[in-house]
């Protein structure tokens, strides 16, 4: 494992929010961070790579559909090219289309999976194979609060990132004899572009479960991945780890 400078790092949906602090943690010297995105504009990447670059890193960004298996190996072939490995892989990309489940329409439900979970499963693939060669990498998953409590609106949502907690463990068992950890972090009620569009009562409601009383910040769930992806977390795997405030115990 490349603990120290150097380092290859891949993030999706990494040009804001919880992506974009992850990459600005991990932004040692001569680290090389390539992310992606999906937003077609391109302004909130290109402030990203300025801002991992003034930290000392590499950064690249690229939009692309980790919905489109084509689309993830042309990027990961990317990183390969240039960089010959792959040590971290975080799997932040998702996407919310929220409404109750007798009115969620089935289009709706099918973009929120293939983004969320199928999603983090081509890049794991991808990854786990050039991992595997290494015999050697961290993957980390970005799953949610909600994935194991539930949440009124947001089936397709809360079966995505369900379901990214059950990748997490089967690829933990499978990937543990070549020396490569899976974990997945869940966050609770963070401070992001996706939250910040909720009704100001619904944010009032969530609060209302934190007993400690305030909105996490996407740094406070950069910490967690920092950590599991260094040589310190070398014994730990098929974990979840939830970082949420004490919202779910």
């Amino acid at each position: 494992m490349n603990n120290g400078a150097n380092r290859v790092i891949a993030i999706t949906g990494g040009s804001r929010g919880i992506g974009r602090a992850i990459g600005l943690r991990m932004a040692d010297a001569g680290t090389s961070i390539y992310f992606n995105y999906y937003d077609r504009d391109s302004r909130d990447a290109e402030e990203t790579v300025k801002l991992i670059e003034d930290a000392g890193g590499r950064a690249w960004g690229a939009c692309v559909d980790v919905a489109s298996q084509e689309d993830v190996q042309n990027f990961f072939k990317k990183v390969v090219d240039e960089c010959g490995r792959v040590d971290v892989l975080v799997n932040n990309a998702g996407i919310t289309i929220d409404t109750l489940l007798v009115r969620m329409k089935e289009k709706d439900w099918d973009r929120v999976l293939a983004i969320n979970l199928k999603g983090a499963f081509h890049c794991l693939q991808a990854v786990a194979k050039i991992m595997m060669k290494q015999r050697a990498g961290r993957i980390i998953n970005m799953a949610s609060v909600v994935g194991m409590m539930g949440n009124p609106g947001q089936a397709n949502y809360v079966a995505s990132k369900a379901g990214l907690i059950g990748l997490t463990k089967t690829a933990a068992k499978e990937l543990a004899p070549r020396g490569i950890t899976v974990n997945a972090v869940a966050p609770g009620f963070i401070d992001t572009h996706m939250t910040a569009d909720l009704p100001e009562k619904v944010k009032d409601a969530m609060l209302a479960q934190v007993p400690l009383g305030r909105i996490g910040q996407p740094e406070d769930v950069a910490e967690v991945v920092a950590f599991l992806a260094s040589k310190k977390a070398s014994y730990i795997t098929g974990q979840v780890i939830h970082v949420n405030g004490g919202m779910y115990m």
